[in-house]
């Protein structure tokens, strides 16, 4: 089994002080694979998360630091589950069957952008995750990061408040 922690829309600075939440630690430090799905600001955060577990990334709309070092979308295969990213799915209406046409054979989606977290299957069984923000929770009630459990093509999701 894999355990995959998902996050997003951290939007942490070099000069600020917003940082991860200590109980987001705990969770990064039983990571296997760690997926950011944007808005991560600074390659300093990626070099931290890397001290934990590897890392896939894609740019977000805040990522001006990162342009041409991430891409704006990726797709990889993990414990036999396919996984595509994106930072911004668009708007929720209609967001399964845009996620399914650019993504066609992803057994999930990870994306980012709203801070909202998003834990739900829709077309064709494809799940569409979205982790919230564990450092900047805008008008959501908590800071909140994700999980997958991945074994052998069977994913387990879940959304955490920090």
């Amino acid at each position: 089994m894999t355990h995959v922690v998902v996050l997003a829309d951290t939007h942490i600075r070099r000069s600020g002080t917003r940082r991860l939440p200590d109980s987001a630690y705990a969770h990064l430090d039983r990571a296997d694979l760690i997926l950011h799905a944007g808005d991560v600001l600074v390659g300093e955060v990626l070099d931290e998360l890397g001290g934990f577990a590897p890392v896939h990334a894609v740019l977000g709309n805040n990522d001006a630091e990162l342009a041409g070092v991430l891409p704006e979308s990726r797709s990889l295969v993990v414990d036999g589950a396919r996984i595509g990213m994106i930072h911004d799915s668009g708007q929720a209406a209609g967001r399964a069957g845009r996620m399914r046409r650019l993504f066609p054979d992803a057994d999930v989606v990870v994306f980012g952008h709203s801070h909202i977290p998003w834990d739900d299957a829709r077309v064709d069984g494809q799940l569409l995750f979205n982790p919230g923000s564990p450092s900047e929770r805008r008008s959501q009630p908590d800071h909140t990061l994700g999980t997958l459990d991945i074994d052998d093509g069977r994913v387990v999701s879940r959304i955490h408040v920090l």
